[in-house]
């Protein structure tokens, strides 16, 4: 599969004033959640991990783990509280990769995207001619194993960044392995059940976007409509601009932010894997 080459930076479109190329807008045939000014929200649930990590009989355990298979069997997103970082310790990551958008377009090419990969600043790749593309430049780096790390794609500038960002991904390696024994105990299944299926190696990446102001926000998207082909998703959401929607029952919702929470969503290959154990799937789908 051929990959063409990158447009000019959503950045610099912004910032420059400029009428958006045509090859943002939304065509007749893409999903569109449309504006979020006209879009619900949903209650998403928040689930204590603090709770989770109580005696298994206890009243508090059995409500917390109830709460979460309710909304791993409508909609396999919720938000996180009691993982261990503090909200000072999630405003300093946030406040990180604002202070990297904020370089220049010079400084912040020196980690660009190369033609032919995935990995670094810039903008997603494009595969055919007439793609729709979102209107969101973004900084894609590999965190885990470390064999397959390419720290030419790190930057150095925040001075900070290196240090703070592997610190941050080791955080969340470690939340997502205390999720895949919670999600294995709740299906009465040994602890390590899932984290064996999955190995030691699995490949662990973050991505960064951001979504500078856009003059076409009723026929333009930040990121199109996707599954995520992830086993687990932990994402940071801005405090200061919801713009986050979910699917739910054929219907698109706003998800409101919790500064000091991380929402979780159930990717594809953890369920896939759930039809191996012939565990019923988390989500229903219909």
């Amino acid at each position: 599969m051929s990959i063409v080459g990158a447009p000019k930076r959503v950045q610099e479109i912004s910032a420059e004033g400029e009428e958006p190329p045509p090859e943002f807008f939304v065509k007749k045939d893409t999903i569109f959640a449309g504006n979020l000014g006209s879009v619900s929200s949903i209650q998403i649930p928040i689930i204590d991990l603090n709770l989770l990590s109580l005696n298994p009989n206890s009243e508090a355990y059995k409500d917390e783990i109830n709460k979460l298979l309710d909304t791993l069997s409508s909609c396999g997103v919720f938000q996180v509280i009691g993982h261990g970082m503090s909200s000072s310790y999630l405003e300093e990551i946030r406040n990180l990769i604002k202070k990297f958008f904020c370089l220049s377009i010079e400084e912040k090419q020196k980690y660009g995207r190369v033609a032919d990969g995935y990995e670094g600043y810039g903008n997603d790749p494009i595969f055919v001619e007439g793609q729709v593309l979102d209107w969101c430049d973004r900084l894609l780096l590999t965190a885990y194993p470390q064999d397959q790390i390419n720290l030419q794609f790190w930057p150095q500038n925040p001075p900070n960044f290196r240090n703070v960002f592997e610190e941050y991904c080791n955080k969340v390696i470690i939340l997502t392995r205390t999720l895949l024994k919670i999600f294995a105990r709740s299906q009465n299944l040994e602890d390590d059940a899932f984290s064996k299926e999955i190995g030691e190696r699995t490949l662990v990446q973050a991505r960064f976007n951001l979504y500078p102001k856009c003059p076409k926000p009723d026929k333009i998207l930040g990121v199109k409509a996707h599954a995520d082909a992830s086993i687990i998703t932990t994402l940071l959401q801005d405090k200061e601009v919801e713009g986050l929607q979910v699917l739910k029952y054929g219907k698109w919702y706003g998800v409101p932010t919790i500064p000091h929470a991380l929402l979780i969503n159930v990717g594809d290959q953890l369920e896939e894997g759930l039809v191996k154990w012939k565990v019923p799937p988390f989500r229903d789908l219909n």
